[in-house]
């Protein structure tokens, strides 16, 4: 696949680099159909070192390539957030179960995630919002380290409009910054969100899984329904 387009989305001024890019097929051809969740391995180059990252895209926008965000660190990301608009880069997959959010029909929907771990819930949302009207209640818990690290602040903040909620956590404020401060988990624990009709997803470091998974099933949801994309 060829790279379609690169920016950076965290601020300017943050010391963590994270970009977003998308690849699309050398043809115009669509890539490889997928499933929300899945993930493929990338490389800038044949001889390049590969990592795996999440598809941020839906696979209803596939005509457009696969989107993906890349934390500028470590030998593999750093390389390919070096490499410029028409440049190749491999790509061996779809990999992973993914979800099959057909099934979700009816029922609530938390999506919960940490920094690029959004990567894989934005997937979701997408692929979900021209049947809105299927689904529950629908929450996205994001959270960042400081208000120069956040990622895809306008495209959050629109969900409202979408009939999606969304709560978004800075383990460091500041001044300019009014909402949550700490993690994802403690503001679920104040929500307090029903486990009783719910499908959870977590992505994102283990320590931050490990908490929620313990506190939503504190808070009644089953075992089997909360999820990740990578088990």
């Amino acid at each position: 696949m060829v790279v379609r387009r690169q920016e950076r989305l965290t601020d300017p001024r943050c010391d963590d680099t994270v970009m977003g890019l998308q690849l699309a097929m050398p043809n115009g051809s669509e890539p490889p159909a997928f499933l929300p969740g899945q993930y493929v391995r990338l490389a800038a180059g044949e001889d390049q070192p590969s990592a795996y990252f999440s598809i941020a895209s839906a696979p209803r926008e596939r005509a457009d390539g696969y989107t993906f965000f890349v934390k500028c660190q470590g030998a593999a990301a750093s390389a390919l957030c070096a490499i410029r608009r028409g440049e190749r880069v491999r790509v061996q997959g779809p990999m992973g179960k993914g979800f099959r959010i057909d099934d979700w029909r009816g029922r609530d929907i938390y999506l919960i995630g940490v920094g690029t771990g959004i990567a894989p819930l934005r997937s979701i949302w997408r692929e979900i919002l021209p049947r809105r009207a299927d689904y529950g209640r629908i929450a996205i818990y994001a959270g960042f380290r400081t208000p120069l690290h956040r990622l895809l602040t306008d495209e959050l903040d629109a969900l409202a409009g979408e009939g999606i909620e969304v709560s978004v956590t800075l383990e460091i404020g500041g001044e300019s910054w009014d909402g949550p401060i700490g993690y994802v988990q403690h503001q679920i624990a104040r929500d307090r969100p029903s486990g009783e009709n719910a499908i959870a997803v977590l992505s994102g470091m283990n320590a931050m899984v490990e908490a929620c998974r313990a506190l939503l099933l504190e808070l009644g949801f089953a075992e089997e329904r909360i999820l990740t994309n990578h088990g």
